[in-house]
């Protein structure tokens, strides 16, 4: 139900946008996230924003990436400049949503993307 796109190998300093769009019968969307996950490493978030806009992100991207979404098109951005070597990861994005299944049901919960590998070389 959740598609992300836009990763990519680019130099440090670089840029990349990264979409997230979702699919399906949705009624609504409360909230967005974006993690990611290296090597090694645990899943950690990066930015998150609500229904109403307010958005916050992780204080190692604070001033290089920014969160936005459209609601129009059940999509979430992640726009990321001066990229850096340790921002290499699989991103994921996710999201708290309500919809409706085939039975005409609202199913609320939340939802995750198949990921989009990210990495910077220096």
């Amino acid at each position: 139900q959740l598609q992300a796109s836009g990763g990519g190998l680019v130099q440090a300093g670089g840029s990349l946008r990264l979409s997230c769009e979702a699919s399906g019968r949705i009624q609504r969307i409360d909230a967005w996230g974006w993690f990611r996950q290296a090597p090694g490493k645990q899943r950690e978030s990066v930015a998150t924003i609500t229904s109403d806009g307010s958005a916050n992100s992780a204080d190692s991207v604070k001033g290089r990436f920014t969160i936005s979404r459209d609601n129009a098109k059940n999509t979430v951005y992640l726009q990321m400049n001066n990229l850096r070597p340790e921002d290499t990861a699989v991103y994921y994005c996710n999201a708290d949503l309500l919809s409706l299944n085939y039975n005409d049901e609202f199913v609320a919960g939340i939802y995750w993307g198949q990921g989009t590998q990210v990495t910077v070389s220096s």
